[in-house]
């Protein structure tokens, strides 16, 4: 197995006091209970977890502190990596529908390392996944104005849909080519029946055919609560077929995946499942991919 480097370009450091959802009771979330990481997750315990595994950088995405607290969470971030080097790049958050959002990207272009937005989308008639307070947010003309703002700085939109809303994503980011749109956890397949999957993969085309539109290979575990490498091997081969290798780029969204397994056994999933691809095409999906995208 080539022993590429590794480029993770999704991950968390977080401190549980900024984060409304690791305080108070335990509210249900998507990737199931949670008590294991209801703590901070500090850059010193990231760097541990991924010792010895190939890892060379890594790519900061949003852990939803209050709304209010977009740009404190850039400059905390942007404070750990000035400290210790990590990370190499910060996506934030940032409410695309507030109509004053522009100060809010403004003062996150202050930190060097700001790269890109995430907003999270996602909603699903399962109230457990749902995120995103309706489905068609992307919809709206204030969304659709303000996510141009993101062109603006030059900065990715990190996309996060379910199947149900991927015909609007493609059309969003149709009508955006000046904005690179980073799928996350390759279009979140939650539904494994063989309805299901032929629904995500037909979305997941329409997607592809965008070409602003590439595809994180994280979160695989999301839904089935463990890190299964022959799961992680199909969504991997069907997404790097529709995206190609230079579409496509590793993200272990650690500590979440921490749940069930450890970022060693991730990563050598995630190899596996790549080893039968180019050398070169392994390369992009490992590191050249993000390197490019994240410009690191």
């Amino acid at each position: 197995m080539i022993q590429i480097p590794i480029v993770d370009a999704h991950h968390h450091i977080w401190r549980q006091a900024d984060l409304p959802w690791l305080q108070g009771p335990m509210v249900p979330r998507i990737f199931g209970p949670y008590e294991p990481i209801r703590r901070d997750y500090p850059i010193e315990e990231f760097l541990s977890d991924i010792a010895d595994t190939g890892t060379v950088k890594s790519v900061y995405v949003q852990t939803n502190w209050a709304k209010a607290d977009a740009v404190k969470e850039v400059e905390w971030v942007q404070g750990v990596a000035t400290v210790h080097g990590w990370p190499h790049a910060i996506v934030g958050y940032a409410d695309l529908l507030d109509e004053n959002v522009s100060d809010t990207l403004r003062q996150q272009a202050l930190s060097p390392l700001m790269r890109g937005v995430r907003m999270q989308l996602h909603w699903h008639h399962n109230e457990m996944y749902r995120f995103a307070a309706a489905p068609d947010l992307m919809n709206q003309s204030r969304f659709r104005n303000n996510i141009r703002l993101v062109a603006e700085h030059g900065w990715s939109f990190d996309l996060q849909v379910f199947t149900s809303q991927m015909a609007d994503a493609a059309r969003l980011a149709a009508d955006n080519p000046d904005v690179v749109f980073v799928l996350q956890h390759a279009g979140m397949l939650e539904d494994l029946s063989h309805e299901g999957h032929a629904a995500w993969r037909e979305g997941m085309k329409r997607l592809a055919s965008e070409e602003n539109i590439v595809s994180k290979l994280s979160g695989l575990g999301t839904f089935i609560h463990r890190n299964d490498p022959a799961h992680v091997k199909d969504v991997v081969l069907e997404t790097v077929e529709m995206f190609g290798a230079q579409r496509c780029l590793f993200g272990s969204n650690f500590p979440i995946e921490k749940l069930w397994t450890s970022y060693a056994e991730l990563v050598s999933a995630h190899r596996e499942a790549v080893a039968l691809f180019p050398a070169a095409d392994q390369e992009a999906i490992l590191n050249g991919t993000a390197k490019r995208i994240y410009r690191l």
